[in-house]
């Protein structure tokens, strides 16, 4: 039996279950909508697990579902080699967001990254601390940087409202995930222009071992999802 993980609330799950539905299987949440399990018809030997985006990434890793849906910036961020644990078999069209690095739109001489590297560099001295990066994507911030030679910031965890951390006093600037800019817009941050991270979107994945099994290839052949 195959083992299918789903976004178990909101858009993603909605938008999961009428992507799965326009290729003829019908997935639906078992019960009152309080468990997190479900049915899966039109096709034979799948089942459905409902899960939080998050945990979908280690879920597939570890082999305990076999096939998941998530976007691409969480199975980045959660998964240290990624590539040696799942294989990404269709971008599904939605859940568009992207990863970008914000400053306060007060920073007029901050237009790039070359500026906010050299902006790090003055906080530092002036201050004798790092300028403080709040973010829920450290691995994926901190490989970005470190490409483009940014080194005087840390990174502090938000686990909340992350573009509130900035006029509260927590954190400098913020590396979070926008869809259209209207937010950080109305916490009075901008989007440095050179600074997207990752842009991200739902994509169907399965767990690298298993996407060679007779059974999930029968699955994306139902689905016309071609694995390569």
């Amino acid at each position: 039996m195959l083992k299918l993980g789903v976004p178990s609330k909101g858009r993603l799950m909605e938008q999961s279950f009428d992507w799965f539905a326009a290729r003829g299987v019908r997935l639906a949440r078992s019960g009152s909508g309080r468990e997190y399990a479900g049915s899966v018809d039109g096709v034979d030997g799948v089942s459905l697990v409902l899960l939080s985006a998050g945990e979908i990434p280690r879920e597939l890793a570890a082999g305990r579902i076999q096939l998941g849906v998530t976007g691409t910036d969480l199975v980045r961020e959660k998964l240290a080699g990624w590539r040696s644990d799942v294989v990404e078999l269709a971008a599904m069209g939605f859940g568009h967001a992207d990863l970008v690095l914000a400053v306060p739109a007060c920073w007029r001489d901050c237009e790039d990254l070359d500026d906010f590297a050299s902006i790090a560099r003055e906080f530092r001295l002036a201050h004798g601390f790092r300028l403080r990066i709040a973010t829920k994507y450290h691995r994926l911030v901190r490989a970005f940087l470190s490409a483009h030679e940014v080194a005087d910031y840390q990174l502090v965890d938000s686990q909340g409202a992350t573009e509130g951390t900035v006029a509260n006093l927590t954190a400098e600037a913020i590396a979070d995930i926008t869809s259209s800019g209207e937010t950080l817009r109305a916490n009075h941050l901008k989007i440095l222009p050179d600074a997207l991270i990752h842009s991200s979107q739902a994509t169907l994945l399965a767990n690298r071992t298993a996407a060679e099994a007779a059974s999930v290839r029968e699955l994306l052949l139902r689905l016309g999802v071609h694995a390569g």
